[in-house]
């Protein structure tokens, strides 16, 4: 069953802080397969984005057998 009050266009994000969620969000990014094109000195540089947001992501990702793209 779905829930209509429940946006569109859905998450699988793990549940960040605000602040973080909102950085993601304005950057476009709103699935975590997204985020393993993305590199972590990318998503640092997003307003918002801090170190615990970084590591909640890494595991999240690492769930799902992916990883944040290497610098380069």
């Amino acid at each position: 069953m779905t829930n209509p009050h429940r946006d569109t266009e859905t998450s699988d994000f793990p549940k960040l802080a605000k602040p973080a969620q909102r950085a993601l969000a304005a950057a476009g990014y709103s699935r975590l397969e997204q985020l393993a094109e993305v590199s972590e000195t990318e998503l640092k540089q997003l307003h918002g984005m801090g170190p615990k947001a970084i590591e909640q992501l890494r595991q999240a990702l690492a769930v799902k057998g992916l990883l944040f793209a290497t610098d380069g």
